[in-house]
């Protein structure tokens, strides 16, 4: 997507008239040049080609921190959770389960939209249910309540999808990787910090504290959105919404990239989420017996890895997204060697935190960049077909990780952990010819 506007004014949104993003006048809007991209035909224009500030990318990042954490809040809960509703440790991973099936029947379902309806009412609507969605969790009476409304919770997390493909498209396609670097760390700082802030409160308010600020939390990011995100006019995009949701399918037909590298989000997402959720088991356990505070504070640790996404955004910029992956993929691997070593020392296992966070980033914002060049016109799609199978890897990843803690213990988690590693890093070296980048 080729931009008109002069790059280098990057001013900030105006609060006042929502309708001008960066400081481009409106007799600007319409004038997309898709001469690189022969798309105009087939899908509807953002209002105005314009650059994406660093103020509206950073606002953009919080924004979808908090949305995703909603999903990983349970975490470092999960016994406290099968100990208030009568769940087995064996089958606790089931929560986080259900809400990794809301957020990809989200992705199918919900993300697609962005290329047909106004981005911004889509967004706010997502959000204001949220906070609903929030609440009934946090006043759940029991166990099947607390499953339907935290897998409503999910399903409305995809908020964050939509935002990622809202940057990508107004952002310039120079600084597109820089753009999706900057609004991914903060995905994966929210995925991160979640354990550290949903340990603290649960030790100090109890767990349901968790979901109700979250749900003020929520409300407050929604009107600062309203006032920011840049009006939008609707879509020239004349389908069905059921050919809508066909056409996510038929872009893994047709685009051999978005297919390998969904393949590759399913694997570094089932493997992070093998490591993340039955953690909290053996922390909360002698002879470490640590609180939730403590063990939220392994989020901290992990947050150090989201400097990856930054650094791969820029490389990836720069025409180097496959060696991102690669060197990513390998730091996966080798990081269970020391979460290996958790029953003799938790240093070990914050050293292997950082490392895998670190190569996740790396591989996710790689894999991004490369999605959103090969069709600018269908970005809310092609994000929808990605991050279904990330949802399905996350899903994958936390219940088979619990029952592999069951019957295995720690050990069990880390060859399954690695196994899985070890298959993404032979799946990228054996597709690697097969996509640019």
């Amino acid at each position: 997507m080729s931009l008109n506007n002069t790059t280098s004014h990057r001013a900030f949104c105006s609060q006042a008239d929502p309708s001008v993003l960066c400081g481009n006048s409106q007799d600007q809007e319409g004038e997309t040049d898709r001469s690189h991209t022969g798309a105009a035909s087939a899908t509807g224009r953002v209002a105005a080609a314009r650059s994406l500030s660093r103020a509206v990318a950073l606002l953009f990042s919080i924004a979808c921190g908090l949305a995703v954490a909603n999903v990983y809040y349970a975490q470092p809960l999960l016994d406290v959770i099968a100990e208030e509703f009568a769940i087995s440790r064996a089958s606790i991973g089931i929560v986080i389960t259900v809400t990794q099936i809301g957020y990809g029947l989200g992705l199918l379902l919900v993300v697609p939209l962005g290329d047909l309806l106004d981005r911004r009412r889509l967004v706010l609507g997502q959000s204001l249910l949220s906070v609903l969605a929030l609440l009934a969790v946090a006043f759940a009476p029991s166990g099947a309540i607390l499953l339907g409304a935290i897998s409503a919770v999910g399903v409305l997390a995809v908020v964050t999808q939509v935002l990622v493909a809202y940057a990508a498209l107004l952002a310039d396609p120079a600084e597109r990787g820089w753009v999706v670097g900057i609004v991914t760390s903060g995905i994966i700082l929210g995925i991160l910090l979640a354990r550290t802030v949903s340990g603290t409160l649960s030790d100090l308010f109890g767990w349901r504290s968790v979901y109700a600020v979250s749900a003020v939390a929520t409300l407050i990011v929604a009107g600062l959105l309203f006032r920011t995100l840049p009006r939008q006019a609707k879509p020239e995009v004349h389908i069905s919404y059921p050919r809508l949701i066909g056409s996510v399918f038929l872009l893994f037909v047709q685009e051999p990239v978005l297919r390998i590298r969904a393949v590759l989000a399913l694997l570094i997402f089932a493997a992070v989420t093998v490591l993340l959720t039955p953690m909290v088991l053996p922390l909360a356990a002698p002879p470490f017996s640590l609180s939730h505070t403590q063990i939220g504070l392994f989020g901290l640790a992990g947050a150090a890895g989201a400097l990856g996404a930054s650094r791969a955004g820029r490389l990836s910029d720069r025409g180097l997204a496959q060696r991102t992956t690669g060197i990513g993929l390998a730091v996966m691997l080798v990081s269970w060697l020391p979460i290996a070593l958790l029953p003799y020392s938790l240093w070990a296992l914050v050293m292997g935190v950082v490392a895998i966070d670190y190569g996740l980033q790396s591989v996710h914002v790689a894999n991004q960049s490369l999605v959103y060049r090969v069709r600018p016109e269908a970005q809310s799609r092609l994000t929808a077909g990605y991050m279904i199978f990330y949802s399905i890897g996350s899903a994958t990843g936390s219940i088979t990780s619990t029952l592999a803690y069951a019957q295995a213990g720690w050990n069990g988690v880390c060859l399954l952990g690695a196994s899985i590693c070890a298959v993404a890093l032979v799946f990228w070296i054996s597709t690697r010819h097969l996509t640019p980048g």
